[in-house]
């Protein structure tokens, strides 16, 4: 009969085996490093803002909404990092790659969304949608890579989604964005690569934010069912972890992505979709 297995501080027959102790790991640290956090004044973008800054970063906080930028930075005051409310629509592109000069960490976040049949969809919002979340992100990066080229470091994070990987009904354009977001990423991380510049994106399920919260009402007339079907039986029908994340916990992965332990990993998709694409 072979010996019991035994973890330091138990002895056999124990009721409880303690874990065996761990290492904790330096606290993420970005001081001296200036970030730019689009869609910054709510919901997944102010989270990571927050976040980045209490690691220590400089953050510019871009976004169109003046009154939450002002909040964002009264919550920001007392963080170690230094927050800047940046006022823009990223549908001026042109101002949209002029504000990333300079940026060691670019985290594309903005967003928009409208759930519509193709046939009923209006080529105007399209339009917009893949200008916010599509050109704009190019153009970001494109004003962020020569500062970070030139110092021989730099992340990129793109906020993608499950709908990168994976399509819904009703939602062409968004679809149609992430799709292209994961595109361009993938290969801003080729490009990168020898100037020591990496780019991910992160794909959660449904976030706790105005966007998903916006969303029930359209689910629930294009689905035909009432608004407080649509969670259980649109939304979360395909996520095995039946509730919806969290931004924080979307911004924790944001920043695991701009330490040194994330140094390899570049030209992927982080996947935050509580078990969504495991079927």
């Amino acid at each position: 009969m072979s010996a019991p297995i035994t973890v330091s501080g138990t002895e056999p027959g124990a009721d409880a085996v303690s874990p065996l102790p761990r290492a904790a790991g330096p606290a993420p640290d970005l001081t001296g490093r200036t970030a730019l956090v689009t869609g910054a004044a709510g919901g997944i973008g102010r989270a990571c803002a927050l976040r980045l800054a209490a690691a220590g970063a400089r953050v510019r906080a871009v976004d169109r909404a003046a009154e939450g930028l002002e909040t964002l930075a009264e919550e920001a005051g007392a963080l170690p990092g230094d927050l800047e409310p940046r006022l823009l629509d990223l549908t001026d592109l042109d101002a949209a790659e002029a504000v990333a000069a300079g940026t060691d960490i670019l985290v594309n976040n903005a967003g928009l969304q409208l759930v519509r049949p193709i046939e009923e969809f209006p080529p105007d919002v399209f339009h917009t949608v893949l200008t916010v979340m599509l050109e704009a992100p190019f153009r970001l990066i494109r004003g962020a890579l020569p500062h970070m080229y030139g110092q021989g470091w730099g992340r990129i994070v793109n906020l993608s989604s499950v709908h990168g990987l994976r399509a819904s009904a009703f939602k062409s354009a968004y679809v149609a964005a992430k799709h292209g977001l994961e595109g361009l990423s993938k290969t801003a991380a080729l490009e990168g690569a020898p100037h020591g510049v990496t780019s991910n994106c992160v794909n959660p399920g449904y976030v706790r934010t105005p966007l998903v919260e916006r969303q029930i009402a359209d689910q629930a007339a294009a689905h035909g069912i009432p608004p407080e079907r649509v969670l259980a039986e649109v939304l979360l029908k395909d996520s095995a972890l039946k509730r919806l994340i969290e931004p924080e916990e979307v911004a924790e992965a944001v920043l695991y992505l701009c330490t040194p332990q994330a140094s390899f990993i570049t030209g992927t998709s982080l996947v935050l979709d509580g078990g969504w694409t495991a079927h």
